[in-house]
């Protein structure tokens, strides 16, 4: 293996062990730097995968902009008392159900490490961000869910500010 495979490695071990402490994280905050952790990972394997449009996206678009939502969220609406069980019903199914899941994608790249073939180059000509930046913005691409999107995060954090200031108008 290279050097870069094996960053790619050890980033992507990295990137999963922040989601589970995402996951698994008692405070709100806490997760949502465990989230900012992960999704800076992700940045990075697009970095190894020679996606450099990717990985900017990823750094302004998702920790950039939606994290910082996240956070200014958190800040706005978080109460001061956590207690209460960490655990539902379904908790057990659902570690159950991901357990799966893991298993059989380690199955999986298990049988593409075994069989592996190499790589091959796409070539100094080859050009993905064109046809990416026309599907983003052509009218029968991507531009309508990408608008609803940012309309959703807007109505979200419209949401946390009015919850903001009706807890505080409770209080003597």
């Amino acid at each position: 293996m290279s050097i870069l495979q094996w960053v790619f490695v050890v980033t992507a071990f990295l990137t999963v062990g922040a989601a589970v402490m995402m996951v698994a994280s008692r405070r709100m905050m806490h997760a949502a730097l465990w989230l900012a952790v992960a999704l800076l990972g992700v940045g990075v394997i697009f970095i190894t995968l020679e996606a450099s449009f990717f990985a900017i996206v990823q750094l302004l678009v998702y920790i950039g902009a939606i994290l910082i939502l996240i956070v200014f969220a958190i800040m706005l609406t978080q109460r001061t008392d956590e207690s209460g069980a960490r655990l539902n019903a379904y908790a057990w199914a659902a570690a159950g159900i991901a357990g799966l899941i893991g298993a059989i994608l380690a199955f999986t790249m298990a049988g593409w490490i075994i069989g592996s073939t190499a790589l091959q180059e796409l070539g100094s000509t080859f050009d993905a961000v064109l046809p990416l930046g026309q599907a983003l913005v052509d009218a029968e691409g991507y531009a309508v869910p990408f608008e609803v999107a940012s309309v959703l995060l807007l109505a979200a954090l419209i949401g946390a500010v009015y919850i903001a200031f009706e807890r505080k108008g409770e209080r003597p």
